[in-house]
């Protein structure tokens, strides 16, 4: 069936710079600003891994070095990997169930302006003395290391904060209220189930978090005493209150990107999804033990033993949805037809990555071990092995996945995997022997350390040079293509999802009428032994008459 070509109006470049409440527009918004951060983080952290090439402080004094440590941490958190995610949500939610915006645009837009605010004021703690605290901002360290700089690090958060919990209000909103009639709960795409676990989280530990900090604030500013044990306060409280949201933080970070890649596998594998309903389940599983395992990052703070027993057992039982998910990703790859492009390569390097990260992850929820590698280098690694290695890889292979819809233009494969190589190469060569450094006994977040650990620092140093070089090909590949790439068609991957119903990139109504939820991999209806995605879906397109 033959399409007739009708011209739309679509965006102008002007309109990514500005106040506009067009969920594509503020997707985009959030993806770029979030690469604004994650550039000046991975700066902080080349400059902390020369330093750390010898032992002695050479390059950075102790003092210097914790403020870039601090920031570090806080901008890959507040401003990478958090926009990043709900860069993808914007943009693609509306898309997914057919709806036109967002449930509240105004709110929408409002949300993600209150980032960029955030993030310079945070930069610009380093004109008046930068937190030296770390990004989890213990006291009593934290009151005696600079007022202001601590003080703005709180403003900061509480500001991200609150745009996070818009986002998710405005979330939840959208995919249970506007979806198209014909498409149930059932028949969400996974990233859908993945925003929706997410936002529980966000709902529910984030006012602990802003409560946290306000109290802290009352410490560093008014002569309170909530935290500060030198008038009475104690400051296991604040450990509390913080990693009830920042243990869910890290599902936060991370269960969009789980969504990324249960959408990604089963295209590029040309195979439908293996278990719909097990991983939707467990992201809603993994959002609720999220919430009862906070106190494993407390082994070593006095916790009384049955509550160890308590943190222990729940920690280590939230591996098993992360188990059912990895089991199902890799049971979609078995026997597909794999396309290893640019997406699909990350994918699978999300895969091995995020493996490793959660597999050290249970070893640390045993108390005993726990104890021994606490404040080392082990953590370090087991925690860059999840983010890193599962967010940031879960997020490129979204990024080529899903560019030629944002852009309009097909990415060039080449340079997308002289990317992945790069980035795969410097990852595990900066962080898997991280893992022997905190066995042996090496401190984290320390600019001096014996000189017995200085070849294996040196190795990582290089690894973490590889690592940014690796940004090179990525950087050069997007501009190259949103100017000069290939026109991309509206399904350039013979996807089954709504978003590719509509052109690339999409015009500002989304869709020129309701779209058709045609039957596809999250139809239980199919025979998935018998369904063939690269068969079925040209008579599907034609059937509709929205063919590529």
């Amino acid at each position: 069936m033959s399409e007739i070509a009708i011209e739309h109006p679509q965006r102008k470049w002007q309109d990514y710079f500005g106040f506009s409440t067009d969920h594509k527009v503020i997707g985009i918004q959030y993806l770029v600003t979030g690469f604004f951060f994650y550039f000046v983080g991975g700066i902080l952290a080349e400059v902390m891994r020369t330093e750390l090439a010898t032992p002695d402080p050479d390059l950075l004094q102790p003092e210097v070095y914790n403020q870039f440590m601090t920031m570090h941490g806080s901008i890959m958190l507040f401003l990478w990997i958090l926009p990043a995610g709900a860069a993808f949500a914007n943009f693609l939610i509306p898309l997914m169930i057919g709806a036109e915006d967002m449930a509240f645009p105004r709110l929408n837009a409002v949300a993600f302006w209150m980032i960029p605010p955030g993030g310079i004021l945070l930069l610009c703690s380093f004109f008046v003395g930068a937190p030296q605290s770390g990004w989890t901002s213990y006291p009593p360290l934290s009151l005696v290391s600079g007022v202001w700089g601590e003080e703005i690090w709180i403003l900061c958060l509480l500001l991200l904060g609150t745009s996070s919990i818009l986002g998710a209000m405005n979330f939840v909103t959208t995919i249970l209220k506007m979806r198209i009639p014909s498409m149930d709960i059932h028949s969400m795409p996974l990233f859908c189930w993945s925003m929706l676990a997410t936002s529980a989280l966000v709902l529910l530990g984030t006012p602990v978090l802003a409560a946290a900090l306000i109290l802290l604030s009352m410490d560093l500013i008014a002569g309170t005493s909530f935290f500060n044990p030198m008038g009475g306060g104690d400051p296991i409280v604040y450990q509390h209150m913080f990693w009830f949201y920042s243990h869910p933080a890290v599902y936060i970070m991370i269960l969009p990107f789980f969504g990324v890649i249960s959408e990604v596998l089963p295209v590029h594998a040309r195979k439908p999804i293996f278990g719909y309903r097990a991983i939707a389940y467990s992201s809603l599983t993994i959002s609720f033990l999220g919430l009862i395992v906070w106190a494993h990052h407390m082994f070593s703070s006095g916790t009384p033993g049955w509550l160890r027993m308590f943190f222990m057992a729940t920690t280590m039982i939230i591996a098993v949805p992360t188990g059912i998910k990895v089991f199902s990703w890799c049971a979609t790859l078995w026997g597909g037809k794999l396309s290893l492009n640019s997406a699909m390569v990350f994918g699978i390097g999300f895969l091995s990555s995020f493996l490793i990260g959660g597999l050290s992850g249970v070893m640390v929820a045993s108390v005993p071990f726990d104890i021994h590698v606490h404040d080392t280098y082990f953590i370090v690694a087991h925690f860059h092995y999840v983010l890193f290695g599962g967010s940031v890889f879960g997020l490129f292979a979204g990024v080529y996945h899903w560019f030629p819809k944002m852009s309009g233009r097909m990415v060039n494969e080449t340079w997308g995997r002289i990317h992945f190589v790069l980035t795969f190469v410097g990852f595990n060569l900066t962080f898997l022997p991280m893992h022997s450094l905190g066995l042996q006994g090496m401190n984290r977040r320390v600019a001096m350390y014996d000189p017995q650990f200085a070849g294996i620092n040196q190795l990582v140093t290089i690894g973490s040079y590889i690592l940014a070089v690796s940004t090179i090909p990525f950087v050069i590949n997007i501009v190259w293509s949103v100017f000069k790439g290939e026109k991309a068609p509206r399904n350039p991957w013979r996807a089954l999802t709504l978003e590719w119903q509509t052109s690339s990139p999409p015009i500002i109504e989304n869709f020129e009428e309701e779209p058709v939820l045609w039957a596809g991999p999250y139809d239980y209806g199919i025979d998935s032994e018998s369904f063939d995605m690269e068969e079925d879906v040209e008579d599907m397109l034609a059937e509709v008459g929205s063919g590529s």
